[in-house]
C-alpha cells in the first residue's frame, strides 16, 4: 500500500520572520509551508525584529500568530545580556528559552560567560532551555548544565565532536537532548557550488562527510532525539549578495528527505515518528493534538521546484533533486487542512500549543 497515516509532525525549530522581515516569511506563509510539509505544530525562534525578549514583545508576536497561523504553534523567548532577571516571568507562557552562543541571524548572541551562567541559574528546570552551541561552546553548555544540575537541549548539532560530547554527557546521567537538521543529514561541504556559494551559507555550516556519518550514527544510537528543519528563509537576492545571511528554507522538503532515508533502510518508520513527533512532544511538553494526522504517499516521485512552494522565499538548497514520498493529506483536529497539493486551512486556524 502506497498510502500511510502518521501523527502530525512537530518541528521544534523554525524561523518565521514575523515581525520585522515578513517579505521573507510570515505566520501565514510559514505555517502554510509547514502544513504542506506534514507539520501540524511548529515552535518559532525568538530572533525576530525586534526579538522576543520581554512580555510586551511576546504578546505582539502572539497577536500576529493568532491572526495568521494555519497550524498550531509555540514561541520561544530569547536570552539576552540584559534580561537574565526578567525573562523567567515568561517561563509559563513560552515554549522555552533560547540562548545563542554562536553567530547567527539577528542580535541575540551572548558573548559573556556570566550571562550564560545567569540564565542557566534562573530559568526554571522544568521548562525547556535551548542552546545554539557549536564546537567548544557545546562543551561550555554541557559543563554549566552539569553544574546547575539541569536539563538542556542542543539545537542543530552538526559535528562529530558535538555528538561525541552529548553521548558522553548522557552516559554520565546529564538530561541533555539534541536535534539535527535534514540539510546536515543530506548535504556536506562537498555539495557547495562555488559559483553560488552564498546559497550554501547556513549556521551551523555544512560540515564534512565524517561529521555527517556521526549524525546518522547518533540517530542509530539514540543520541539524537529530534529532526528539526531550522527553517530559516531568506530571499534568493539576499543569498546571492556580497553578505549572504545564514539559513535555508526546509519545511516542505524535510519529511520527504527523511522518507527517502526510510526507503533506503537508514531508519525505520517507527524511528521517524519518534524523531519527528513523539520526542519533540515529550521534550517540549506539548499536549496531544486530538484527531490530527497526516497521510503520506510513499510511492510518489517528485522534483524539488521551490517556486511552487508555499514558503515566501521561493528557493531551496535541494532545488532539482528528485525525492520519493510526499504528503497527500493533513487533518488538524478533524478538519482536513491540506489535500492533493492544496492548503485548505484558513488563516487563524492554528492554536497556541498547550504545554503539560
Amino acid at each position: 500500500m502506497s498510502f500511510m497515516r502518521l501523527p502530525g509532525l512537530i518541528d521544534p525549530h523554525v524561523h518565521l520572520r514575523d515581525p520585522g522581515h515578513t517579505y521573507k516569511e510570515d505566520w501565514d506563509s510559514g505555517t502554510a509551508s509547514a502544513i504542506a510539509g506534514g507539520y501540524t505544530c511548529v515552535l518559532a525562534m525568538p530572533n525576530t525584529s525586534p526579538p522576543v525578549t520581554d512580555p510586551d514583545r511576546f504578546e505582539s508576536i502572539i497577536s500576529a500568530a493568532r491572526e495568521k497561523a494555519r497550524c498550531d504553534y509555540g514561541v520561544y523567548a530569547g536570552g539576552s545580556s540584559t534580561n537574565t532577571a526578567s525573562v523567567s516571568k515568561l517561563s509559563k507562557k513560552v515554549s522555552g528559552l533560547k540562548l545563542y552562543l554562536n553567530d547567527t541571524f539577528g542580535d541575540l548572541r551572548l558573548d559573556g560567560l556570566h550571562s550564560i551562567n545567569a540564565h542557566m541559574a534562573v530559568w526554571p528546570d522544568n521548562r525547556p532551555l535551548l542552546c545554539h552551541a557549536e564546537g567548544y561552546m557545546a562543551a561550555v553548555v554541557l559543563m554549566l548544565a552539569m553544574l546547575h544540575r539541569r536539563s538542556v537541549h542542543i539545537c542543530h548539532v552538526s559535528r562529530k565532536e558535538e555528538i561525541d560530547l552529548i553521548r558522553a554527557a548522557r552516559e554520565r546521567g546529564l538530561p541533555v537532548t539534541c536535534e539535527v537538521t535534514p540539510h546536515h543529514l543530506f548535504m556536506t561541504d562537498a555539495d557547495i557550488d562555488p559559483i553560488v556559494r552564498g546559497r550554501y551559507v547556513v549556521s551551523p555550516r555544512l560540515n564534512t562527510q565524517s561529521d555527517q556519518n556521526a549524525l546518522w550514527q547518533g540517530i542509530a544510537d539514540g543520541v539524537v532525539d529530534c529532526i528539526a528543519t531550522d527553517h530559516a528563509p531568506h530571499t534568493l537576492q539576499e543569498k546571492d549578495s556580497q553578505n549572504p545571511p545564514p539559513g535555508f528554507p526546509g519545511l516542505e522538503t524535510g519529511l520527504a528527505l527523511m522518507l527517502g532515508a526510510v526507503r533506503g533502510g537508514r531508519l525505520t518508520m517507527d524511528l521517524l515518528v519518534e524523531l519527528m513527533h513523539i520526542n519533540p512532544a515529550r521534550i517540549f511538553r506539548l499536549a496531544p493534538q486530538p484527531e490530527t494526522w497526516i497521510e503520506v504517499d510513499m510511492n510518489k516521485k517528485w522534483e524539488v521546484n521551490a517556486s511552487g512552494f508555499h514558503s515566501r522565499c521561493g528557493w531551496s538548497p535541494f532545488e532539482g533533486i528528485k525525492l520519493h514520498g510526499c504528503v497527500n493529506k493533513v487533518s488538524l483536529r478533524s478538519k482536513v487542512v491540506y489535500s492533493n497539493g492544496e492548503v485548505l486551512g484558513c488563516v487563524g486556524n492554528g492554536r497556541y500549543v498547550n504545554q503539560l
